[in-house]
């Protein structure tokens, strides 16, 4: 693994990252677990280095970690149908056509966002949701939304009478023994957490860095987890068909079996698409996997188990961030090490 390190230390060493925590597993065993470089808090403060045990903000991951999980667990219960209308739920969503499929999917017609808006300014985020105008015909093409995941979260709320949060910790993150996940992370969490990006004079620490899951109280179904790249390891490790996961095995398949433009429920998959995705076309057909705006990415091949968990705070150095130039060049390199494909 020699030339993975040198390749995240030149990033960190040419200032692209300020840091990274990278966990590799193959069968199940971790083959690299480090942590490089660190994070400033202030101008005047000393630099703090970045540990395996260091807390990130992983962003859209929240989709695939906490909200594809929550909904599938209660599917397979028959609490929810994925061909379920939004409406069953929202009865105030506009649309009558898009389904729980189709947000899962990616392809309900929702925009990818709300309009933006100061992280402090006060909102009423589901109800913009609610009324949004479709982009295209649901089920026609794929267009990733925030949106479609926030409409999730909020949906497993009302099917299990409880915050999207404490559903996750008990019924997923805990059975699968990963204590190191979590959304609202306390004050004594936050010497661990590596800050996001600067806001105010002062960089976002300990708090969602997404405006609209801060909006919506740090608890959505787009984004608002915290968690070490180890339990991500351990997350990637329970998508394995054969390996035990709170999610039956059947459900596990039907997220990855037939992608769609690209996109499976909830996971990005690489199929042959016209683009790859940010695991590099060295990556077989089948991969799945997902990344997040602040620099965080996880991605698992099913035919060799090989579970890659990259985590920056790439955001740190604001967001003109190399990350998604630098995320193919890693799991290129991964990749080749492992197999000796060149």
């Amino acid at each position: 693994m020699d030339n993975i390190i040198q390749l995240i230390e030149g990033w960190v060493a040419d200032g692209k990252i300020p840091g990274a925590v990278v966990n590799i597993s193959l069968h199940g065993q971790t083959i690299l677990q480090q942590a490089f470089g660190g994070y400033s808090l202030s101008s005047s403060s000393d630099r703090k280095a970045l540990s395996n045990d260091s807390l990130f903000d992983i962003a859209s991951l929240t989709k695939v970690t906490a909200t594809l999980p929550a909904v599938m667990l209660l599917v397979s219960r028959g609490q929810m149908e994925l061909e379920d209308h939004v409406q069953r739920y929202f009865p105030e969503f506009r649309h009558p056509q898009i389904s729980i499929k189709h947000l899962l999917q990616h392809s309900s017609g929702l925009p990818p966002d709300l309009t933006k808006a100061d992280r402090n300014e006060p909102r009423d985020v589901m109800r913009e949701v609610y009324e949004q105008d479709l982009i295209y015909e649901p089920g026609t093409q794929v267009q990733y939304s925030d949106l479609g995941f926030i409409l999730l979260g909020a949906a497993v709320e009302r099917v299990t009478g409880e915050r999207l949060n404490d559903f996750v910790q008990r019924e997923i993150h805990r059975p699968l023994g990963m204590f190191n996940t979590m959304y609202l992370p306390e004050a004594v969490e936050r010497y661990r957490i590596a800050p996001t990006e600067e806001y105010n004079g002062a960089f976002i620490h300990g708090e969602v860095h997404d405006e609209k899951s801060y909006q919506l109280g740090g608890v959505s179904g787009s984004a608002g987890l915290f968690a070490t790249a180890a339990d991500l390891a351990l997350y990637g490790r329970s998508w394995l068909l054969t390996n035990p996961s709170v999610l039956p095995a059947k459900w596990r398949s039907e997220c990855t079996v037939e992608p769609f433009l690209g996109r499976g429920l909830g996971w990005e998959v690489w199929h042959g698409q016209p683009s790859a995705p940010s695991c590099s076309s060295h990556w077989p057909h089948g991969t799945f996997g997902h990344t997040g705006f602040t620099g965080t990415s996880l991605w698992i091949d099913p035919q060799s188990e090989l579970v890659v968990v990259f985590l920056t705070n790439a955001v740190h150095y604001g967001r003109a961030t190399p990350i998604r130039q630098l995320r193919p060049l890693l799991h290129e390199s991964i990749y080749s090490s492992i197999h000796g494909v060149k």
